[in-house]
């Protein structure tokens, strides 16, 4: 009742906000921003959202914010920037790209200090340039945080350029809300303690807390070594090299379940895989739907009487979302991540589509590791009004990271029943279809200790009454390494306090000759 109470609250400030800024901001002004970015303002509740969680739900101070934000958005022309309107040298230079992930899945933004020059001539193209990125990746992940990494190795005074941090800090301050995770700050020489004194005024207490300075050995605490570059002592052996831009995951050569193979491979690995699933199907207790071929309408329409009888098997034990993105084509649940853990009741995570549109819709879901998961189904049609449910689950042994991403595609089909699915998606335009990403959140859990009442009767017990027994056994375990800590330590001291008392006889013994060989004979 009380999140009902809040998430109504909430939508009340977002209206409240919306009205506002209608009535406040643009009755004196309509050139004073991009059409878009208002417009946008009054469709989407995230954006509106992100202001006002990051002002504290304080509506005067999120519409200064919103103010200010579409003024430099109109100002740099955000919405119209391309690879194509930025100097070419910059993208060679790899001097600021987005690639990787720190512990906590955030992407990394890396600001190679450096390869930057302070040049009053190029100032504003190096502001464009950190707005094209971020406003790129906004897209790509909405409502994603960033870590933004400062790498000052081989750096000194003359690539420091304060106004250009100055803008960089505002970005995620005012222009980008919520966006910014932390700021690692690298390697920094002790020489520039004084500027980054002033930088960290900049930043504000809502910021402070994010900004983290470390040294080469210490920035391991935030981003494992997969992702670091060798001289910060990673074992990353990703260089930068332009083209292309090396931030979109979802354009490696990936599919649903798989690696992407011809439509002639595809035609004959089809029989082999739907053997090998039937094999896997065997050893499993609960039913799994058979991937299959989909055409618009045939396929879809026959399938779906045998798929009646299933779905309540294969969605057993799945996850089940809390959170719902409103799309334009379809809602998406859960919004924003999938949660998996080590237990085997958290294998499973579900994604629930449902299509809000008066036609019917082609959608398709897609991972960055097919490898490790197997979403069932992967590729189908929604009908109007009808909700999909779709499983997410870790394939044998695979563990969850917070790396791995999911993309949901959708796009409105106007001739269903003459396409195939395949062939629909060869020739949907990419401007009518509509994505959605979701990140993967792992579970926090406690592995069950090895115990003996595991093949007892106890075994059938509540899940309470189990949870107490594992606790139980741990807390036992955990004493008994403490008493043997403090058995080695008592032994320790003994040992100690024996070798002073040698020592103190060796002393005096030698204080006794010493006196003995001084005494006149």
């Amino acid at each position: 009742m009380a999140e009902l109470e809040g998430e109504q609250d909430l939508q009340k400030k977002i209206e409240e906000t919306r009205q506002r800024f209608q009535n406040e901001f643009l009755q004196d002004s309509t050139d004073k921003y991009d059409s878009r970015d208002v417009e946008r303002l009054q469709k989407d509740d995230a954006l509106v959202e992100g202001y006002l969680t990051w002002r504290l739900y304080a509506v005067d101070d999120a519409l200064k914010m919103i103010d200010e934000s579409f003024q430099w958005r109109k100002e740099f022309g955000v919405n119209d920037l391309t690879e194509s309107t930025i100097p070419k040298w910059m993208f060679e230079t790899g001097a600021v790209y987005l690639h990787g992930y720190d512990k906590e899945g955030n992407k990394l933004f890396w600001f190679k200090v450096k390869l930057h020059v302070k040049d009053a001539k190029t100032i504003m193209d190096k502001k464009k340039y950190v707005a094209f990125w971020l406003e790129r990746y906004a897209k790509k992940e909405p409502g994603m945080p960033l870590t933004v990494v400062f790498d000052m190795a081989e750096s000194g005074l003359g690539n420091i350029d304060m106004d250009f941090v100055k803008y960089v800090i505002n970005c995620f301050k005012v222009y980008y809300p919520k966006f910014l995770s932390k700021m690692i700050i690298v390697d920094m020489p002790w020489i520039m303690n004084a500027a980054w004194k002033i930088v960290k005024s900049w930043l504000g207490p809502e910021a402070i807390s994010k900004l983290k300075f470390a040294s080469r050995s210490e920035v391991q605490t935030f981003i494992g070594p997969e992702y670091l570059p060798p001289h910060m002592g990673g074992t990353d052996p990703f260089k930068y090299s332009y083209p292309p831009l090396p931030d979109d995951d979802f354009q490696t050569p990936i599919c649903d379940n798989g690696p992407i193979v011809s439509e002639d491979e595809m035609e004959s690995k089809e029989g082999e895989m739907e053997g090998k699933d039937a094999l896997e199907n065997s050893f499993n207790s609960e039913v799994v739907a058979k991937p299959k071929k989909v055409n618009f309408l045939d396929d879809s329409l026959r399938s779906e009487d045998s798929d009646k009888g299933d779905t309540s098997a294969r969605i057993k034990g799945a996850r089940k979302p809390l959170t719902t993105f409103k799309g334009l084509l379809l809602d998406v649940s859960p919004a924003e991540e999938l949660s998996f853990g080590s237990g085997e009741t958290e294998k499973k995570s579900l994604i629930i589509l449902s299509n809000v549109t008066k036609n019917q819709v082609a959608f398709k879901v897609r991972t960055t590791a097919p490898e490790k998961y197997r979403v069932k189904p992967s590729s189908s049609c929604c009908e109007p009004g009808v909700s999909v449910d779709i499983v997410v689950s870790l394939h044998g042994g695979s563990q969850a990271s917070p790396q791995d991403r999911f993309l949901v595609m959708a796009a409105e089909m106007d001739n269903a029943a003459s396409q195939e699915l395949a062939q629909f998606w060869k020739e949907v335009p990419k401007t009518k279809i509509m994505e959605h990403r979701l990140r993967c959140h792992v579970l926090e859990s406690i592995k069950p200790a090895l115990s003996p009442l595991r093949d007892s009767p106890m075994d059938t017990a509540t899940s309470g009454q189990q949870e107490l027994n594992t606790a139980l056994m741990r807390v036992m375990a955990c004493n008994s390494r403490l008493e043997q800590k403090l058995n080695t330590c008592l032994w320790v001291q003994k040992v100690l306090m024996g070798l002073v008392l040698v020592l103190m006889v060796l002393n005096l013994s030698c204080l006794y000759l010493l006196g003995t060989a001084q005494r006149p004979s």
